[in-house]
């Protein structure tokens, strides 16, 4: 595991090295490497969409088997997977394309911790890229974005707390990163809500 994050780190450490040289910004090679990524990843997102759809459309019928057999857990799980193979759905299917993205979000997060960004970079004049942001701007919008995205994408009524928990972790959290790394987590965040917007669009709820 060790190898292949050196790897995707070295491989995202080259390609915002590059964007450096032709931007010479280090903000703004920071929000197109970002957007490169999530662009790379994007069949893994609409395998993620098309799988929360199904399961969507599927939750009233898995509401009335937890009315009818919610006293029995064994005979409830059996109808849940009889229901799946049903439909031909894989519950795990909206949970494998985020894992896989999970470590090339930690590589970006090491590349970013370890870039040797020049003495006061600065973005759009404001934020020091190797300093927290001491405006609590960049924080408030991580954990915004994050809200946002976790409304869009859920799908499980009973994980609703976790929509509110999460954002306030994230933003948190966001005080004490450097202003690069939370301005990758933003525009991630930002380029999640409008790409999900957008498969709403193609694979709309009935």
């Amino acid at each position: 595991m060790g190898a292949i994050m050196d790897w995707i780190a070295g491989g995202l450490g080259w390609v915002l090295d590059q964007l450096v040289q032709l931007t010479g910004s280090y903000g703004l090679s920071i929000i197109l490497s970002t957007i490169i990524v999530r662009l790379l990843l994007y069949p893994l997102t609409v395998s993620q969409t098309k799988s929360m759809v199904a399961m969507r459309r599927l939750q009233p019928q898995l509401d009335e088997l937890q009315k009818k057999y919610g006293d029995d857990k064994e005979k409830y799980q059996q109808k849940m997977v009889e229901l799946y193979q049903e439909h031909k759905i894989n519950p795990l299917g909206g949970c494998l394309p985020m894992l896989v993205q999970l470590p090339i979000l930690f590589a970006f997060f090491r590349v970013l911790n370890n870039a040797a960004f020049d003495e006061g970079a600065k973005f759009l004049g404001v934020w020091v890229l190797s300093q927290p942001d001491p405006y609590y701007i960049l924080p408030i919008l991580s954990a915004a974005t994050t809200y946002l995205q976790s409304r869009m994408t859920m799908t499980d009524q009973s994980q609703k707390a976790m929509m509110f928990v999460m954002p306030v972790m994230i933003g948190i959290f966001s005080l004490s990163f450097p202003s690069g790394m939370v301005i990758y987590w933003i525009t991630s965040n930002v380029f999640g809500i409008v790409q999900q917007a957008w498969m709403n669009k193609l694979y709309p709820v009935k």
